[in-house]
């Protein structure tokens, strides 16, 4: 039978504990206080991390604090100078000195709770005095009387519900009574002190192994973090009642400010004068860029970082001198032309684009000049593609090559039936395929 409660006891321990609570299944992982670490703030059990190249331990406490629709942390902190401090209170409480107190602790422990239980003995034998001295009235008075009856029946119930609670209580407090240390194991806790440092330091010594020896010793340690002071404050909580306080320095780091990148500042200000800042986001999203906490980017988290760096925002301007620098869909409806007409200009290299950085959308220039390349029929001259590749005796892609490097001149008529590209064929061709041009000079 003490085999099977054993094993329900040590079953019950591994479940996952609620909060508030500590314990739990001792783990593989390289955190020395696993299950048994406090929050100083909240009295959670803390939950342990593991971060960096080396799974470096740490402790995190999630809390009960919601900031900005998000939880937040009672602490963070790194475990390992943590967990050193308290391998090294474990140790030196192991020491033969620190294990004769210690053992003592645990016998005065075992000597006060008998004396607990002397009390509550005392107070089931009230009770049972109670139940039955209210029976003995009950049973004693005449039942014609059924008032004075149903008012001693009841007593005689109150009283039972209350031996009932004495006895639970009393039964509770035996169940929980410490075992007694006998003489073999007392001698062999004394003598563990003088090998125990060498054998947690050797490496077949696992990590499991040595938080099954600290939880032999250690009930909890409650950890609070000081961040203005860099300290963490320990209070190892042991068998028998003891406690131990301790004071952990913590690192001093300093880590990089949060700030969005400076090329993407400085783009930013370039854009802010051609574009709302809808426009902006799109472009600094197709980039790939990110906010400085690589979140993507709107219009609002794009205004927000203007008003940070105070960089004026977007003001459409009036014509101004060379003309004014539209979109493509803006410019084709100032031309009166379709905007795949626009882009397939620009693409061949006909007209002149701008673009302030990769992803931004094409300007284009709207001024007399790019006016006069479209129009609505062709001048003298000019001729369709296929009659300018016969004359020139070219291909179509030469053709187009020499009016991008402008040697030869070009215009788009956009009314009438035969819209289209136009070429001007130098005159000394002309005299050559006479029989190919119209009456009036345009094929």
């Amino acid at each position: 039978m003490g085999d099977l409660e054993a094993n329900q006891k040590r079953l019950g321990q591994n479940i996952r504990p609620q909060p508030h609570h500590s314990g739990g299944a001792v783990r593989e992982g390289a955190a020395l206080l696993q299950g048994i670490a406090v929050c100083g703030h909240c009295g959670r059990r803390l939950a342990v991390h593991y971060t960096g190249r080396y799974s470096a331990p740490g402790y995190h406490c999630a809390g009960k604090d919601i900031v900005n629709g998000r939880g937040e942390y009672c602490l963070n902190v790194g475990g390992v100078q943590i967990d050193a401090a308290v391998a090294e209170a474990f140790l030196a409480a192991l020491a033969p000195a620190g294990l004769e107190a210690l053992l003592q602790a645990i016998e005065q422990f075992e000597a006060d709770h008998e004396t607990t239980l002397m009390q509550f003995r005392r107070d089931v034998e009230r009770a049972r005095y109670n139940a039955q001295r209210a029976e003995r009235r009950y049973r004693a008075v005449d039942p014609e009387n059924r008032l004075v009856a149903r008012g001693l029946e009841a007593e005689w119930e109150n009283a039972l519900q209350e031996l009932k609670t004495a006895e639970d209580e009393l039964s509770k407090r035996e169940h929980s009574r410490p075992r007694s240390i006998t003489r073999e194991e007392r001698d062999s806790i004394l003598a563990l002190g003088k090998d125990l440092k060498r054998v947690w330091a050797a490496h077949t010594t696992s990590d499991r192994d040595r938080k099954e020896l600290l939880r032999t010793l250690l009930d909890d340690v409650t950890l609070k973090v000081e961040r203005e002071k860099y300290n963490a404050h320990l209070t190892l909580h042991w068998r028998g009642r003891l406690f131990t306080e301790i004071d952990v320095p913590l690192p001093r780091s300093h880590p990089a400010p949060i700030r969005t990148a400076d090329d993407t500042i400085d783009l930013l200000r370039r854009l802010a004068a051609l574009y709302p800042d809808t426009v902006i986001a799109g472009i600094l999203n197709r980039q790939g860029r990110t906010t400085a906490t690589g979140l993507s980017f709107t219009a609002n988290r794009v205004s927000s970082l203007r008003t940070h760096w105070q960089i004026p925002c977007f003001e459409p301007k009036q014509q101004t001198q060379g003309g004014e620098c539209m979109t493509i869909e803006k410019a084709a409806r100032a031309l009166e032309l379709a905007p795949s007409t626009l882009h397939r200009w620009l693409n061949d290299g006909f007209i002149a684009g701008e673009q302030v950085t990769p992803g931004a959308p094409w300007r284009i220039r709207v001024n007399d000049e790019l006016r006069s390349l479209f129009v609505e029929a062709a001048p003298d001259g000019y001729v369709k593609m296929y009659k300018a590749m016969r004359l020139l005796g070219v291909s179509r892609q030469t053709i187009l090559q020499r009016v991008k490097r402008g040697e030869l001149k070009a215009v788009h008529v956009y009314r009438g039936r035969a819209k289209g590209l136009r070429i001007q064929v130098p005159t000394t061709t002309d005299d050559l395929f006479d029989p190919l041009k119209t009456p009036g000079g345009v094929v």
